[in-house]
């Protein structure tokens, strides 16, 4: 079994800074593509950033230049850091990674519970 746990979510003002963490834990063998969605009341869930295992990142035009996708591959865990934040921003924020449990012969995509972040003005 394989567990994402969020978190770091929680209130902040505009302009305000977060981070956030997610950790992997179970049988794991390896982690390859990590992500962060979001998904805001009324709106589909969108992706925020990811990073390869390779570390190369990518974000949405949205976040550019204020979110920071990183990642400790000794302690299975992703991070976003979020600066000067916007209202726009709130939103429950997923992560995501794709886990083989079993020595890369096949991989499963895995979610966490999700986190709450309120950017108020």
């Amino acid at each position: 079994q394989v567990q994402l746990v969020e978190s770091g979510g929680g209130l902040v003002q505009a302009g305000g800074s977060l981070r956030l963490s997610c950790a992997a834990s179970g049988s794991i063998f390896s982690i390859g593509i990590m992500h962060w969605y979001r998904q805001a009341p009324g709106n589909q869930r969108e992706l925020v950033a990811s990073i390869t295992s390779g570390v190369n990142t990518n974000y949405a035009d949205s976040v550019k230049g204020r979110f920071t996708i990183s990642r400790d591959n000794a302690k299975n865990t992703v991070y976003l850091q979020m600066n000067s934040l916007k209202p726009e921003d709130t939103a429950v924020y997923y992560c995501n990674a794709i886990i083989s449990t079993n020595r890369g012969y096949s991989w499963n995509s895995y979610w966490g519970q999700g986190t709450q972040v309120t950017v108020s003005l």
